[in-house]
């Protein structure tokens, strides 16, 4: 458009016009009984009072699915601008929310500001939108009605910019407000209340359905359309009963309305949880209020519905982890207090095993000899048994070692055979011949191994005839070494099987099973890049394996150790317990040290400054300060001691934490307990290697 083309009021006709303009604008909606009928009349008489180009009035008002949006209530346009000029843009809260610019002007609109400026000074979508629409020059003002925001009235000049006089933004605001008065005016209230009621039931975020006496559907609110399906104008005029009412509620009845009263618990003025039924035939829970009115001689009924869906399973989520928490908390202390017996029970046992080495040694007959031996590996298999449990139950990660499955599943079997001897169940072994090294925490493949035992054992207690399980040890066709348990129990059946591995799922009886062994197992195997899959046997009965990553490793053969001088001539055993330093005494001795045997650690100059020792047992559990604070010390103050230094514990598993906050490197050396002579020895023979290699 060009400029020479639209005329350009003159300066005189703007001085004097605004307020006569605002005068005659306000007289004459005071005057008008439809404030709408005659709002374009209104506006020509402030476009040419103000020699403006275009005069509009926007109301806001909510649109579903849009939000709040700012559309064009009345827009008067001068006679010479006709065609020239785009339209104003409707704008919806997307577009509001897109543009900082726009956030702003809706907050201060909100609040009353004018909005005023040239469109060479804006930015963003109100630019762009303006230069569109040939906007050069632009005032806005509010409409507020009934304490709100109902719109905003503006004039454009498209022609050139000006500066809006002090006047002229007081007339505008003037009419504005004379409008407002009229848009209040002419709401009475029972339109209002109208107009509330029927926002409240389309903005609703509960599903609302209203019936007639008949049964029939006379009003369904967007939120009842997400939630059942149905089309509003589909379902209008079909009856309650056959359409959200699930099926076998609908017996003894022929219309909703019937159905709504006549329940055997009565429905109208209650809140309460029922099922209804969609558009596919899906039943599920909802919570229904339902009420009853009457308009003249018609009764109505309402029902507001919410969905419980999501809260039944919210509701069934916290159960399912507060049922996990307790379980974790029974492991935890289940945890502490096989750390505590542990290591009152591996004290003793050290003893039973270190002195029924003894005597093996110095027994001068065969049968002493042969007795000896039996109490030994007797007490050796129960500090095997000990530490199965520990390490079964403290779950926390440590490193993986080289482990034989072999060794793995024996010692699964000695944690169940008592369970399994005392159930009449028959357990029969097929191990591998070569070994079956894999990298693994040992512990937590235990755990795996007996975790199957135990359920297998499970499925056969109340099983009538032979019972049996049969372990073996392999290497698969890949190479991979693995493990199975199988038993001739009454398997798993087919429509459970994809859940086995989920946590807490379980079909034993309440107090036999936690539903957490397979789960557990799963997260182990996979840990440690295994597999681990269960397959049907017939007649009958399961079997599950275990795969895991072979190990491969250079085999040197015909190379043998050099043999190094013993440099260890005195032991310094530090233990609360005097039978097991005793026995630890008797044992390093056989070895050819001299030992001494302190009770406590009262000070380092002391003990060490007395006693000189090559080496240092000391237990890790102690009254007063433990092993490892000892070890801080000696490492601080005798670097070299700290070297030929040796933890003592019947906890290792316990103790892993403290261990690993010393770098790898300067860890001390471990003595678990039950120990054996060979035990005592391999240790200093580590000890001995490290001290004349440095």
């Amino acid at each position: 458009m060009e400029a020479a083309t639209v005329p350009v009021f003159s300066e005189e006709r703007r001085r004097v016009r605004p307020c006569v303009t605002a005068a005659e604008a306000v007289r004459r909606l005071r005057n008008v009984q439809d404030w709408q009928r005659d709002l374009g009349s209104i506006l020509a008489i402030l476009g040419n009072g103000f020699a403006v180009h275009r005069a509009i009035v926007f109301c806001q008002h909510e649109v579903a699915h849009q939000g709040f949006v700012q559309s064009i209530e009345s827009l008067w346009l001068a006679p010479e601008m006709e065609g020239k000029v785009t339209q104003p843009t409707t704008i919806n809260q997307t577009i509001v929310h897109s543009d900082a610019l726009l956030e702003q002007l809706a907050a201060e609109m909100s609040q009353g500001k004018i909005f005023e400026g040239h469109t060479r000074n804006l930015e963003g979508f109100l630019r762009r939108d303006f230069e569109k629409q040939k906007i050069k020059s632009f005032l806005s003002v509010s409409i507020f009605a009934h304490g709100y925001l109902w719109g905003t009235l503006a004039v454009n000049d498209c022609v050139q910019e000006r500066v809006w006089t002090d006047e002229e933004k007081a007339a505008l605001e003037i009419i504005a407000s004379s409008l407002g008065d009229a848009i209040e005016h002419s709401l009475s209230d029972e339109h209002i209340s109208e107009t509330i009621r029927s926002t409240m039931i389309q903005m609703s975020l509960d599903a609302i359905i209203a019936i007639d006496e008949s049964g029939s559907i006379i009003e369904f609110n967007p939120a009842a359309e997400r939630m059942l399906g149905f089309d509003r104008s589909e379902i209008l005029g079909k009856d309650l009963l056959h359409t959200v009412v699930p099926h076998f509620y609908r017996k003894g009845y022929a219309t909703g309305a019937q159905y709504m009263t006549g329940r055997g618990a009565p429905m109208i003025g209650h809140r309460m949880e029922t099922l209804t039924q969609n558009k596919e035939g899906q039943v599920f829970p909802i919570e229904l209020t339902a009420t009853e009115i009457r308009i003249g001689d018609r009764r109505l009924f309402f029902g507001s519905m919410r969905d419980l869906r999501e809260k039944h399973r919210a509701e069934e989520e916290i159960n399912r982890q507060r049922e996990k928490l307790h379980q974790n908390e029974k492991m935890a202390a289940m945890g502490s207090l096989l750390a505590g017996v542990s290591h009152e029970l591996n004290n003793p046992l050290a003893v039973v095993v270190a002195q029924s080495t003894l005597l093996h040694e110095f027994a001068s007959d065969q049968p002493t000899k042969i007795r000896a031996e039996k109490v030994r590996a007797a007490a050796e298999r129960c500090g095997r048994i000990v530490k199965s449990f520990l390490g079964m139950v403290r779950l926390h990660p440590s490193a993986q070692t080289e482990t034989d499955l072999s060794h793995v599943v024996r010692a699964a079997l000695e944690v169940t055979a008592y369970g399994a001897r005392t159930s009449g169940i028959t357990v029969d072994t097929d191990f591998a011949d070569d070994e079956l090294t894999v990298m693994a925490e040992a512990d937590h493949m235990v755990q795996v191994a007996a975790n199957f035992l135990i359920n297998s054992q499970h499925a056969l207690v109340n099983r009538p005839g032979d019972r049996r399980i049969t372990v073996r040890t392999f290497r698969n066709a890949e190479g991979m070494p693995g493990f199975s348990v199988e038993d001739n129990g009454p398997g798993i059946p087919e429509e459970i099987r994809h859940r086995i591995f989920e946590s807490y799922f379980t079909t034993k009886p309440v107090g036999v099973g936690t539903g957490i062994g397979l789960s557990i197992s799963k997260s182990i195997v996979d840990r440690h890049q295994g597999r681990i899959s269960f397959t049907p046997v017939e007649p009958h009965g399961i079997r599950f394996v275990v795969e895991m990553p072979a190990l491969s490793l250079p085999v040197k053969l015909g190379t043998k150790a050099k043999q190094r001088p013993n440099t260890l001539r005195h032991a310094l055993i530090i233990d609360d317990e005097p039978d097991v330093a005793a026995s630890l005494a008797d044992i390093v001795e056989l070895m050819g040290l001299k030992s001494r045997i302190v009770q406590s650690w009262t000070s380092m100059d002391e003990t060490i400054g007395r006693y000189k020792p090559d080496i240092v047992f000391s237990d890790l559990r102690m009254p007063g300060v433990s092993g490892t604070a000892i070890f801080r010390e000696l490492a601080e103050n005798h670097p070299e001691i700290a070297k030929r230094f040796v933890l003592v514990t019947g906890d290792l598993v316990g103790a892993k934490a403290e261990l690993e906050e010393f770098p790898v490197i300067r860890r001390p050396h471990i003595l678990e307990k039950p120990f054996s002579t060979l035990d005592v020895r391999s240790v200093l023979a580590a000890i001995n290697d490290q001290a004349t290699a440095s």
